[in-house]
């Protein structure tokens, strides 16, 4: 229970930042991806405002043994820059840069209702869709 209660109270957190900074507009975005134009540096300051904490949050997290909710603390996955990395990298910043949301701003624009919203998130769950049928389909070593 301890832990659905952090997920929850962690996403609503997560939700009304991207609310009250405006990274669920998605003229916002298109705004910042604009640098010959009319550029808007607001989601610098966001990214900024969530990188650097999360910087002293991770070194600390890394000395403790268990999380708040008991659970061992997760071992680090193995940092590999792959093909499939980089694929997938670059589909998110097409998609972004396109639909100017991403999953979490789509999520929280939910909230308020609107088309594009709701068109994002369908066509990112027919996206999901796709890609666990395409990789339940090929073998692990065609796939690196």
């Amino acid at each position: 229970m301890t832990r659905l209660l952090i997920a929850a109270l962690s996403g609503g957190l997560f939700g009304a930042g991207l609310l009250v900074s405006g990274m669920t507009d998605p003229a916002k975005v298109r705004g910042w991806l604009d640098i010959f134009g009319a550029w808007d540096p607001t989601l610098a300051f966001v990214l900024g405002g969530a990188v650097v904490p999360m910087f002293f949050v991770w070194r600390l997290a890394a000395r403790k043994p268990a999380a708040l909710t008991g659970a061992p603390m997760p071992a680090l996955p193995p940092q590999k820059l792959d093909g499939r990395l980089i694929a997938g990298a670059a589909l998110f910043g097409l998609g972004w840069g396109l639909a100017g949301l991403c999953p979490g701003p789509a999520i929280a624009s939910l909230a308020t209702g609107g088309t594009p919203a709701l068109t994002f998130m369908a066509a990112m769950v027919a996206g999901m869709a796709l890609f666990g049928l395409w990789n339940n389909r090929q073998p692990r070593a065609a796939l690196a």
